[in-house]
């Protein structure tokens, strides 16, 4: 009976386990971009942790104390002269602006990598790779009447360029009236087609087009893995961005936004069914986080190298007395989104 209990916790527990442990991995991966890039700029760090809270245990090796917390909710790498000045001439803030723009930026590259990877790893297992070019129509297909045509190359849906059938999913989401204008490479020539029609469905108040037609594969070689790979990569960074562009605009809801407790919630569910299909998830999540954070905004990592940016401009430093309110208030502002999106998801959840 015990056994049974415990088995019926663990079940429920350990997607949620998944989840919590896949964020940690991206945070520690964007934190040890800061760590290497400090290490090769010959910065000094003194801490770089795992986790928040109390400390768990630490090992001191060279000048670096290297920690584990209670709460695996994120980490940090604590560098010398980072937060406030330091007479240490290996201290963050008194290397040159180049030096830090390459410390500060390495975060989100290494996030962006860690992406790229993880999509090779989601290609591995298949035999050949989709394109963007028409091979056939299902039944009661719309899109052929429309002018769509076999041997068709998509490159473009109304004004976004399509890379891979992943731009295309994108494409084909929120379209008021279910028509696209659409541009396709036909026998060499770019040929522009109006109002292509497509049936719709509706999913968590987001409208759907329905893809009715199938695309030519494309043969797997090490050549066409690395090149599939890069485009597949590219276009999750695309869809993120337009992403964000689409929620500013007001054609994405606050409803479809997400927060970490969403997010966990959408990865325990997936990882419930299969556990694979979890890598391009923390793929597009991975990207996600690189991006966000190159934002210009005070608080990321996209508000340091914009002052940063500056400094290299002018040739003078923007004074600490108006950095750090700017940094602060963006931190507070981001607290306070931050809360009201996970409210947003866990009333969502008690609903």
């Amino acid at each position: 009976m015990i056994k049974i209990i415990i088995s019926k916790i663990w079940s429920g527990f350990w997607p949620y386990l998944i989840a919590v442990l896949l964020f940690l991995i991206l945070i520690i991966i964007h934190e040890f971009g800061h760590f290497i890039a400090a290490k090769l700029s010959g910065i000094k760090v003194n801490e770089f942790a795992v986790g928040f809270g109390p400390k768990l245990f630490s090992k001191k090796f060279g000048e670096t104390t290297y920690k584990f917390n209670l709460i695996p909710l994120g980490g940090y790498c604590a560098m010398e002269g980072e937060e406030e000045s330091s007479s240490d001439t290996r201290a963050f803030c008194n290397k040159s602006a180049i030096k830090r723009f390459f410390v500060v930026i390495m975060g989100a590259i290494f996030n962006l990598l860690l992406g790229f990877v993880l999509i090779g790893i989601t290609l591995i297992p298949q035999d050949s790779f989709t394109t963007t070019t028409v091979a056939g129509f299902y039944e009661d297909s719309t899109s052929n009447i429309g002018g769509l045509e076999i041997g068709d190359k998509i490159i473009k849906v109304g004004n976004r360029r399509i890379i891979t059938t992943y731009d295309l999913s994108y494409a084909f989401t929120n379209v008021d009236d279910g028509k696209l204008d659409m541009t396709v490479l036909r026998n060499g020539e770019k040929v522009k087609l109006n109002n292509v029609s497509f049936k719709s469905e509706t999913e968590k108040g987001i409208s759907y087009l329905k893809v009715d037609f199938y695309v030519v594969g494309k043969k797997k070689t090490v050549l066409s893995f690395i090149s599939e790979s890069f485009k597949t990569s590219v276009s999750n960074c695309l869809v993120v961005w337009r992403s964000l562009i689409d929620l500013i605009s007001g054609k994405y809801g606050i409803s479809a936004m997400s927060g970490p407790v969403g997010v966990t919630v959408a990865i325990s569910s997936v990882a419930k069914q299969n556990l694979q299909a979890v890598i391009p998830i923390m793929a597009l999540i991975s990207i996600n986080l690189g991006i966000f954070n190159l934002l210009p905004l005070p608080a990321l990592d996209g508000g340091r190298l914009l002052f940063i940016l500056i400094e290299i401009i002018f040739g003078k430093k923007v004074p600490e007395k108006y950095e750090a309110p700017v940094h602060t208030a963006g931190f507070a502002i981001l607290l306070l989104f931050m809360l009201f999106i996970t409210f947003k998801d866990i009333w969502g959840l008690i609903k």
